[in-house]
């Protein structure tokens, strides 16, 4: 396959199919609704895209998967100089390194969002409450809205405006993330909510560690949820001017949206069952709004 591409010096960097099957099953099942729009998106952009989620992924689950903040942190420099090494044609041989690279010699991604997503996933390792919403939101667009930034390369668009609609559905999906995480950080005694918000309400972080379902608790929950609605109308106030093939890009929308009218409908109560549980008719609305081209 590498001589196919023209690298026949880098052959040793590919997967079989099957090992890249097992590896894209463990990554749908840590980013389900990622993994659906991305089965959404053309053809030539649709692997690239799951190597850029299963790379989101891998440095999501860094932070919960040691015990110690070093290890954490030799695992995001490993990252870092895999990066270097892939835009220098040597990635590491591991599946979703090598698909990354794949991925970068097929859409020349810009090398900055890449690495201002470990850059933060890193500061993100000192495993604090973000002091205000400012925080989490600026968290949400190293993070989120620079995956945005790339799934739109990935599609061939470098447009302004798609970029300003990416910022804002990468914010409301940043805020929207940690909103979900309440239940199971609860669970582990973290609480990551922020805190000028929390103090507004008189809401302490041992209340949601007790997953105590007070007015004041779903009051907090409410005022979060409320600056991720604002994020998604934002977004869609470009709508006009953001080119038609970047829209699969932003398909993520549906599940944001999905996932605030659960909790409206729970009383923004984010310990209700309801909201533990997936919807079994996201497919089809993604689905349906990706054939309506409008996000």
């Amino acid at each position: 396959m590498g001589r196919l591409l023209g690298c026949s010096n880098l052959d040793r960097h590919f997967f079989s199919l099957p090992q890249l099957a097992n590896a894209w099953i463990c990554y749908r099942s840590r980013d389900y609704e990622g993994f659906l729009c991305s089965l959404l998106l053309p053809v030539p952009s649709r692997r690239s895209s799951i190597a850029l989620r299963a790379f989101n992924v891998e440095l999501a689950q860094i932070k919960d998967a040691v015990s110690q903040k070093t290890i954490g942190l030799i695992r995001m420099q490993f990252w870092k100089t895999a990066v270097e090494d892939i835009f220098k044609d040597d990635p590491p041989y591991q599946p979703v390194t090598s698909e990354l690279w794949r991925a970068v010699k097929k859409h020349n991604f810009t090398k900055r969002w890449l690495l201002r997503i470990i850059n933060e996933r890193e500061k993100d390792m000192e495993d604090q409450a973000y002091r205000n919403l400012q925080e989490l939101e600026s968290y949400s667009e190293n993070t989120q809205s620079s995956l945005l930034y790339l799934l739109l390369e990935a599609l061939g668009v470098r447009d302004v405006h798609a970029d300003h609609a990416a910022s804002h559905i990468g914010k409301a999906q940043g805020i929207i993330t940690c909103l979900r995480a309440i239940p199971y950080n609860s669970q582990r005694r973290k609480v990551y909510l922020p805190m000028d918000i929390c103090m507004l309400h008189g809401v302490s972080q041992e209340d949601f560690i007790r997953g105590s379902r007070e007015k004041n608790v779903r009051d907090v929950v409410y005022d979060i949820a409320s600056q991720a609605h604002t994020h998604l109308q934002h977004a869609r106030t470009f709508t006009k001017n953001v080119p038609l093939n970047a829209f699969p890009a932003l398909l993520h929308t549906v599940a944001l949206e999905d996932y605030l009218e659960r909790a409206r409908k729970a009383d923004f109560d984010v310990f209700h069952p309801a909201l533990q549980q997936r919807n079994p008719l996201l497919p089809l609305h993604l689905y349906l709004r990706s054939w309506k081209k409008i996000y």
